[in-house]
């Protein structure tokens, strides 16, 4: 017994530890159960975030650490606070010496903090008495990332203020007339002018036509960048970085400087063209390699073109704008084309940013740094003129980006950031409905302490580089900024653990970015989470995600006047099959077929018959679709007639849905190999591939999109 009693002793000390780091010991799994988490598992996760607990005695020097940590600063870490709120400040100083606060503001100036009359008893610190001075920051401080400056005698420290919205109010324009917008995969949408992937010139094109049409924004999947050279990665949800775009996208034809090839370099590029234009048709799985080698040929070419003045000065005044962050992309671009994604060099001593290695090939690869900064720049304005595009055609919103909850194990922001992220673990979800398996998505998180340490900046610029030319922004997992499903190094992903986030911070310095831009955030905000976080979400201005078949009550489908009103509502997700796949059930024999099931096929395949006869028996009480129709095209309008009932203040049309695609765009928890997910061509429902060209005088695109602009009049 007394075994027994101190094992349990030494867990209990353990769960302490993760407490305080907010490392959460126990969850509530897909159907509702408690599930805890192994002890082996909380070591590892508590060693990623710098914590020993391998030992009784190391957990025990870990309690005492965690409590006297704070009063070894003199400052917070960072400090992030609501417009117009009161806050206080702690200042830690010798007991008895004096202590004076002021704020520095982003734009200039200072203003004083005041000291308040709160007494604390001092606190032992390493030998040494340390008191806490508490300051009040003034509650008219304008929003913005200022400095705290703290001094005590011949001691001074200084910290990151950000000053942020208390309530984001970007998405009150469409309170009074909602709005909807086209969802699609920019990648799968090609045109006759697409070298076989969609590129940033049919997002302009698709925006316009969309937009005519009564559309007020189209959501496309993440658009970072990945590899600067094939084989590139094909999830946009594995990205090498969140902050910069993917030069598979530009439409080189495009770029100004095109036109001043010469006469054998424009039958070069002729002939590369011509050689994808087939594939623009083909309805099988994308070449993004081929895409990208032809592309990547060509850019070089169009590069060494020389730029006029004007030109030129756009371009050096874009990299001065984006500052280190861009060379530092740069930089990992131009050695990642040599150096392979598992090169020792990558984690080696001599691959840190700023040793005398890195340095020596930041001077040696100049000239291809500077190519790859210039491949941004032509991102950035074929973006730009995609969103005047889309708000020229009467769009409210234009582009809405995606944005990905991390980025690769081996990628750009993993080696560039490495001090705001946590080592030996990735990110990734527990087994749920759709993947009974767990999922692992290889990305490392944030470290909390680290990133607030940074400022939040890391965070904040890769939000603002996103939002340069944006209406919206969607963040995929959004309950991954109050908690992040962990999986240590050699664990399956079943075997991990959530760790938490300030959300307030991480939240407040999203709707700043988006206050700042103009823009919408739309959370995805699906799966197991505590009830009161969309609640928390509504309060922020942050609109949340409803699915129209996620959405039940006691059993069946919720009445579309129930739904949120914050919210974009739609009646599928890239996860899903398109809705015609769906209604057939092409899902589950999807996840049959690859072995995905955890309960007998025959269960599964009744469960979701079910759930589709309890969907078309709402839709035809509402008189959307009479009783004896079973058109598939006929009851897609209806369910998004169904959808439009609803109070949410935007709806969201997938394109897949407007043409009867039926393939699923990713099958959760799969690999290339398996699956080819993101790799999958518009098409119709004759498994014909559908260009950018035909839309306009497609029968059922204009049949589906002229029945949602009327249901919302």
């Amino acid at each position: 017994m007394a075994g027994t009693s101190e094992t349990s002793n030494q867990l209990t000390a353990l769960h302490q530890l993760c407490a305080v780091h907010g490392v959460r010991t126990a969850y509530q799994d897909w159907v509702g159960q408690p599930q805890e988490v192994q002890p082996e598992t909380l070591v590892k996760v508590l060693a990623s975030l710098g914590v020993d607990a391998g030992t009784e005695d190391a957990v025990q020097a870990g309690l005492i650490e965690a409590d006297i940590a704070q009063w070894r600063r003199m400052l917070p870490p960072c400090v992030v606070v609501r417009e117009g709120r009161d806050a206080t400040v702690p200042v830690h100083v010798l007991d008895g010496a004096p202590a004076s606060l002021w704020i520095e503001l982003e734009g200039g100036g200072s203003i004083d903090a005041a000291q308040q009359d709160v007494w604390l008893p001092p606190r032992d610190v390493d030998g040494n008495p340390v008191g806490r001075a508490t300051f009040a920051l003034p509650g008219n401080l304008p929003l913005g990332y200022h400095t705290l400056q703290a001094w005590s005698d011949t001691t001074s420290a200084s910290a990151t203020l950000v000053v942020v919205p208390d309530r984001l109010d970007t998405a009150d324009r469409f309170e009074q007339r909602r709005g909807w917008g086209l969802a699609t995969q920019l990648y799968s949408v090609r045109s006759k002018r697409s070298w076989g992937i969609g590129d940033f010139g049919d997002l302009a094109d698709l925006a316009a036509i969309s937009g005519e049409r009564g559309a007020d924004y189209i959501l496309v999947n993440p658009l970072h960048a990945a590899e600067p050279a094939p084989p590139v990665q094909a999830s946009p949800y594995s990205p090498s970085t969140r902050r910069f775009f993917h030069p598979l996208y530009i439409r080189v034809e495009a770029v100004a400087e095109f036109a001043y090839l010469s006469a054998s370099q424009r039958s070069v590029a002729e002939g590369l063209f011509q050689d994808l234009e087939p594939q623009n048709t083909d309805p099988r799985a994308l070449d993004r390699d081929a895409t990208y080698a032809a592309k990547l040929k060509v850019l070089d070419m169009v590069y060494l073109v020389p730029r006029g003045p004007a030109r030129e000065h756009d371009f050096q005044e874009f990299c001065r704008g984006a500052g280190s962050g861009l060379d530092d992309f740069a930089l990992w671009s131009a050695i990642r084309e040599d150096k392979a994604a598992n090169d020792p060099f990558w984690t080696s001593d001599d691959g840190v940013i700023g040793s005398a290695a890195v340095e020596s090939l930041r001077a040696d690869l100049d000239n291809r740094i500077a190519f790859h900064r210039w491949l941004q720049w032509i991102c950035d304005s074929q973006l730009a003129e995609a969103q005047r595009t889309a708000l020229n055609s009467g769009m409210r919103l234009g582009v809405v980006h995606d944005l990905a909850v991390g980025a690769d194990l081996q990628s750009a922001d993993a080696w560039s950031l490495r001090d705001a992220l946590a080592p030996g673990v990735s990110v990734g979800a527990p087994p749920d409905m759709y993947n009974q398996q767990g999922q692992d998505w290889n990305q490392p998180p944030w470290h909390p302490v680290r990133l607030a340490e940074a400022g939040y900046r890391p965070y904040a610029q890769m939000l603002s580089t996103v939002l340069r030319h944006a209406g919206g922004i969607r963040v995929d997992h959004i309950l991954g900024l109050f908690r992040l499903w962990w999986v240590p190094a050699g664990n399956s992903p079943a075997a991990g653990a959530y760790v938490g986030y300030d959300h307030e911070a991480l939240l407040g310095v999203l709707a700043l970015e988006a206050h700042r831009a103009g823009a919408v955030v739309i959370g995805e905000d699906l799966g197991v989470f505590e009830p009161w976080v969309r609640d928390y979400l509504a309060s922020r201005g942050i609109l949340g995600t409803s699915i129209l078949w996620f959405e039940n009550q006691d059993g069946a489908p919720l009445p579309p006047e129930a739904y949120r009103v914050q919210a974009l509502a739609s009646v599928n997700t890239h996860d899903l099959p398109p809705t015609a796949g769906y209604l057939a059930g092409d899902h589950v024999d999807l996840r049959e077929d690859l072995g995905l099931l955890e309960r007998p096929v025959e269960e599964e395949r009744a469960e979701h018959a079910a759930t589709i006869d309890d969907m078309l028996v709402l839709v035809r009480q509402r008189g959307l679709l009479n009783s004896d129709t079973t058109d598939e095209e006929d009851v897609i309008v209806a369910l998004h007639q169904l959808l439009a009932q609803a109070p949410s203040v935007l709806l969201g049309v997938a394109l897949v849905d407007a043409v009867g695609e039926r393939r699923v765009q990713n099958q959760p928890g799969t690999t290339a190999d398996v699956y080819p997910n993101w790799q999958v061509p518009l098409a119709d429902d004759k498994g014909r591939a559908v260009l950018l060209d035909d839309l306009a005088d497609s029968v059922r695109f204009n049949k589906l999109l002229a029945a949602v602009t009327e249901s919302l009049r």
